[in-house]
């Protein structure tokens, strides 16, 4: 499974791409806004600096348009800036319409927002490299998120879609866990989450011990 890190800010990227396991890079307008990214030319340069840090990994870039002509339009632009730009597109009539034409034209997509097991299968057959499935929220409706990423992996397996499954809306090491469990692909989560996979107590109590007794050598 690959580990993408959900995030505009470029040292955390940095510290991910450092540790050794960062894959890929997803972000949104609200992460960028985090980050105070203002403005079309701030935005496309700060996509150009996280594509340069993530080297070979895939940068999902988000449009924001709703209506096919648009999201084309805006979708072009960004492809433009680096060969790593996969369009993130949501999963929206137009939306659909615009990830097939991408896909012809030789685009790479990653279908977002996306909720249920039938709209996992339309972003397939359109042609999207990535949908993203949004397990955290899925939670926060007591249903269960991590069971729709098992539902997406069985369907695309039976079937024989290329399409692979990004898990979103990670909310802990645990989600992360159970995601690599059921089959998905890839896992982008906040910075924290990866790094919490590293935590364990009996790991602490081990090394104090081993410090310890190495002192008394």
């Amino acid at each position: 499974m690959k580990f993408f890190i959900d995030t505009a800010n470029l040292a955390q990227i940095q510290e991910a791409h450092d540790l050794g396991i960062l894959d890929g890079v997803t972000t949104n307008p609200s992460l960028m806004a985090k980050e105070g990214i203002k403005g079309e030319a701030a935005i496309l340069k700060h996509y150009k600096d996280i594509c340069e840090i993530t080297e070979n990994g895939d940068v999902s870039a988000e449009v924001l348009s709703t209506d096919f002509k648009s999201i084309i339009e805006e979708g072009q632009k960004l492809a433009a800036i680096h060969p790593n730009i996969v369009v993130k597109v949501p999963m929206i009539k137009d939306g659909v319409k615009a990830i097939k034409w991408f896909t012809d034209n030789g685009i790479r997509t990653n279908c977002t927002l996306v909720f249920s097991a039938g709209q996992a299968i339309l972003a397939a057959k359109a042609g999207a490299a990535y949908v993203s499935p949004f397990i955290g929220r899925i939670d926060d409706t007591n249903w269960d998120g991590v069971e729709l990423i098992a539902q997406i992996a069985q369907i695309y397996s039976v079937q024989g879609f290329k399409t692979e499954i990004l898990a979103a809306s990670i909310r802990s090491a645990l989600h992360i866990v159970k995601c690599a469990e059921v089959g998905a692909d890839v896992c982008t989560c906040p910075l924290d989450s990866i790094l919490g996979l590293l935590k364990h107590p009996l790991t602490d109590i081990g090394l104090a011990k081993f410090l310890e007794d190495a002192r008394k050598m």
